[in-house]
């Protein structure tokens, strides 16, 4: 198989550049937990990581595959049919419920405290639940995230029911209602999973932006965080 899958890419350098010599090419299946690819070029050799996920795809996605990895690395522009035929093998269901047994049960979540120095997120998770979802949100585990970041200050995390929020926004210098903000809007994709049409992932659907405005201080927030952002941008790399 892997014989097979090497012929691929070598056919892909031929067919982006005819004129070159192929370089000697090695590819091997890697235990990435998600659906990754690598391809480098390393003392005139070619060395292609293949997620293990992808161990059982059939040669003709291997092969969308190949001509989209070698024309990246060459940055040569990619036939629209190689995406095509890739695509539709990894985003069906099989795969992506592979993906996510495989996040599940080897990927690493760090873990700190839902008590920060300012603000107690189960606090705040509880409050939010009675107040805006009945209590009918089920209770994922909270944390304040490891460092300080400001492009993201919320994730949820579905594989693993996790609720992680940036530690930028445990200070005394943050409005209560910032806070309540950002863990409302990372509950809301617990009410509004992710959903999947065509292949394609939708995570804030029109219901989700809908339910976020009736946030109490939405605007406020909203224009908070905008006023704010290059402040919490140097307080991160401080930290």
């Amino acid at each position: 198989m892997l014989d097979q899958i090497t012929d691929l890419y070598k056919e892909a350098f031929s067919w982006y550049d005819p004129k070159r010599a192929v370089p000697p090419i090695h590819v091997t299946f890697y235990p990435y937990i998600g659906i990754n690819h690598t391809i480098r070029i390393r003392d005139g050799q070619v060395f292609v990581r293949i997620g293990q996920v992808c161990d059982e795809m059939p040669l003709s996605s291997h092969k969308g595959l190949a001509y989209i990895l070698v024309g990246k690395l060459l940055r040569k522009r990619i036939p629209s049919g190689a995406r095509e035929v890739y695509s539709a093998y990894i985003r069906s269901d099989a795969v992506r419920l592979r993906a996510t047994e495989n996040k599940r049960a080897r990927g690493r979540k760090v873990i700190t405290t839902s008590k920060g120095l300012v603000y107690d997120l189960d606090q705040i998770f509880e409050d939010l639940n009675s107040r805006y979802f009945r209590d009918l949100i089920p209770k994922p585990a909270l944390t304040w995230s490891a460092r300080k970041t400001y492009r993201i200050l919320g994730h949820h995390d579905a594989t693993h029911g996790h609720i992680t929020i940036s530690r930028s926004l445990d200070s005394a210098e943050v409005p209560h209602y910032v806070v309540e903000y950002v863990v409302f809007h990372e509950m809301l994709h617990i009410a509004h999973p992710t959903k999947h049409l065509n292949g394609r992932r939708y995570n804030h659907t029109p219901a989700f932006r809908r339910d976020e405005k009736k946030f109490e201080y939405f605007e406020e927030s909203e224009r908070w965080i905008e006023r704010n952002v290059r402040k919490l941008k140097r307080a991160a790399k401080r930290d």
